[in-house]
């Protein structure tokens, strides 16, 4: 009997991020596990069979991602005390944290790429 892809591909998953955090643990590395996991994942999706099974998980997963969201709602209504004393805070936080993620990515992707001449003699 053959086992599913989406069991199969949900098993490396889950090992692969298994692996991880107890290469971290026993290492004590600074990496969190689940991300030494997924850059173990990428070396492994050069196989085929790897590479099936974990897209059709990952296609499952994905036509289901509203549901990764419901714990962060219930975890925002539980605390609206704090959210209204501090909502104006977060919210400018928010903001300038990702105009200046912007600005900078834009900085470095300036300096980054290779300049190219405009004038007429190049």
């Amino acid at each position: 009997m053959k086992a599913s892809p989406l069991l199969t591909g949900l098993t490396w998953l889950l090992l692969c991020q298994s692996a991880g955090e107890a290469l971290t643990r026993l290492a004590h590395l600074g990496l969190p596990g689940p991300v030494l996991g997924m850059l173990m994942l990428v070396g492994l999706l050069r196989w085929q069979a790897v590479r099936e099974s974990v897209g059709t998980v990952a296609d499952a997963l994905l036509a289901h991602l509203s549901l990764l969201f419901v714990p962060v709602g219930v975890g925002v209504m539980t605390h609206m005390a704090l959210l209204s004393q501090y909502g104006v805070r977060l919210a400018v936080a928010l903001v300038l944290s990702t105009w200046i993620g912007l600005i900078v990515t834009a900085l470095v992707l300036r300096a980054a790429l290779p300049r190219t001449s405009t004038s007429p003699d190049a």
